[in-house]
């Protein structure tokens, strides 16, 4: 079952149906190579959308657990693409309050491509969302593309943009010896690779240009990013010619656990299913009924947290911080960034003393050895100014212990900051072109004891100026009772976003601001967006906590992450 947008929104105002609009007419068309698709014109915003539009065969019995299939259905005729598909399936909240069904039948896309451009050849951004890779979908309407494709033609620069599903937890990210024996390893990756492979086939049927496509997300999607430009040691086959990730890198945010820890859960739910006595477990699993097999993953059977990414020395041959040092990995232009205080999304607010920082590095994985957490004492010292944002550390009246920021600044760095750092290095070492940026707002609703945390920046972006979806999904208005230049700061962050999937440089944007330089490692510099800046932006040197992501560069190499 498949819900309208107008099912889905009920009650939201008209002008907040940005894919419906406030008055449709027409029905515009996009041929693929399967058949031709009839979608949703939308005259307000100047859009016309399909949704919903299987890029592989849905995985199902003897497909779950295979790589993603091209679709082998053909019709004459056109095929309704006016409703989503259902999500994949996910536990968690961004699954759960998007009011669209979710089953495993979700390998599918949807398509915002501007009107009247349908006989044209436009540059095509792929957005791959985050949640890490444990839930989320292309239908969560913080993710609505409408804006970002409006905004782009405004600027002169049309884009069409296409958000895609994959499979999540241990539906697309189990791993064992008999996965990695079949060589199925990484299947929400292989999910992604296949959409954006259906996107080069097809997309010249809605007016794309298959050799004009940048992939591009957020989170867990900043990550499937990353994985997808090191995927094969690099060799993409032209299907991708840039990349954009916002908060992530390709250097995964977690550890990659020895393939023991793995079996272990893999056997844990052959047990749980029955299926541990089958002559082919990994088949068994298959066949299992999904309610059976679902009850299993979502319980505590699956609570040892490892549905990440894996190097499964197939689709990730080996650890990509050693192939980005090596050059490989696709040489494609690259914008890259994250947010000031991607760290306190990610850190128990109650570290009081040194005591407890110490335990806290120690829990976390991140070292157990005595000279290594002396040195990390020593770098991440307890000066209120050194914290993020230093203003806020210790305040009176917050519920934050008074080391919390010491610890979020360690996480943030070792998550977010030095990956970013080292890849923007290994892109100017091999001569290929990348852009940097850090964000620096807090939006509505978001405390300012803890910063420009992770996720901030999406609303901005988007340019979704009008919150559509936060409130749905349990949050409040990024940009309610801020002053213009929030929206104004999104106005530039969007057409610099679209400009680089346009014309592969930010700074065509059609606004004014500061040019953002490209980074080199004789002059690395960062663009910082501030909406508490006169000019909303601002270039700095990037050299911030240069001492201890240096060491975590040196010493920590290929073991980021949790």
């Amino acid at each position: 079952m498949t819900r309208t947008f107008g099912q889905l929104l009920a009650g939201v105002a008209l002008s907040q149906l940005p894919f419906l609009g406030s008055c449709l007419s027409g029905a515009p068309t996009g041929s693929s190579l399967n058949g031709t698709f009839v979608g949703t014109h939308n005259s307000y915003y100047g859009v016309d959308t399909f949704l919903g539009i299987p890029y592989a065969q849905p995985p199902l019995s003897s497909l779950r657990y295979r790589a993603p299939q091209p679709s082998n259905s053909s019709w004459s005729g056109a095929k309704n693409a006016t409703t989503f598909g259902d999500q994949c399936v996910g536990y968690g909240s961004d699954t759960e309050t998007t009011g669209v069904p979710v089953s495993e039948n979700c390998l599918v896309l949807n398509i915002v491509r501007p009107s009247g451009y349908e006989n044209t050849s436009l540059p095509v951004g792929i957005w791959i969302h985050g949640g890490n890779y444990q839930q989320g979908s292309s239908a969560d309407p913080r993710y609505n593309l409408t804006f970002i494709v409006q905004s782009s033609v405004e600027a002169g620069n049309p884009i069409i943009a296409i958000g895609i599903n994959y499979r999540l937890h241990t539906w697309g990210f189990l791993f064992s010896q008999e996965i990695k024996d079949a060589k199925i390893g990484n299947l929400g990756l292989r999910d992604q690779r296949a959409a954006i492979l259906w996107v080069n086939e097809n997309i010249a049927g809605f007016g794309g240009d298959p050799n004009k496509v940048t992939i591009w997300g957020e989170s867990a999607g900043a990550g499937s990013v990353g994985a997808q430009l090191v995927a094969y040691n690099g060799s993409h086959g032209g299907l991708f010619r840039a990349a954009i990730a916002e908060s992530g890198s390709p250097i995964s945010w977690s550890r990659y656990a020895p393939i023991s820890e793995h079996q272990s859960l893999y056997d844990n739910i052959t047990i749980a299913t029955g299926c541990s006595n089958a002559t082919d477990t990994l088949d068994c699993l298959r066949y299992l009924p999904f309610e059976t097999l679902n009850n299993v993953l979502n319980s505590s059977v699956t609570s040892d947290d490892l549905q990440y990414p894996v190097i499964d020395e197939d689709f990730i041959l080996q650890d990509p911080t050693t192939q980005l040092l090596n050059g490989q990995f696709a040489k494609v232009p690259f914008l890259i960034g994250a947010n000031f205080d991607e760290g306190a999304s990610f850190t128990p607010t109650t570290i009081n003393t040194n005591e407890e920082f110490v335990a806290y590095l120690e829990s976390d994985g991140i070292s157990s050895d005595n000279s290594t957490l002396a040195i990390l004492q020593a770098l991440y010292p307890d000066i209120p100014e050194i914290g993020i944002p230093a203003t806020f550390h210790g305040r009176p009246g917050t519920d934050l212990g008074l080391q919390f920021k010491r610890a979020a600044a360690v996480i943030g760095d070792i998550l977010m900051h030095a990956p970013r750092r080292y890849t923007n290095q290994m892109w100017a070492a091999h001569n290929v072109t990348s852009y940097s940026y850090r964000f620096n707002v807090v939006p509505n609703g978001e405390s300012y004891s803890l910063g420009a945390c992770h996720f901030k920046e999406v609303a901005f972006v988007m340019y979704n100026i009008n919150g559509v979806g936060y409130v749905q999904t349990g949050g409040v208005d990024p940009f309610a009772n801020k002053p213009e230049s929030y929206k104004a700061l999104a106005n530039m962050m969007t057409r610099m976003w679209s400009s680089f999937i346009a014309n592969l440089d930010p700074n065509d944007s059609g606004v004014s601001s500061a040019a953002w330089p490209m980074y080199t490692n004789d002059n690395p510099r960062n663009y910082v967006f501030d909406a508490n800046v006169t000019a909303l932006s601002y270039v700095e040197p990037d050299v911030y906590r240069a001492e201890a992501i240096d060491f975590f560069l040196k010493n920590f190499i290929g073991l980021f992450g949790r």
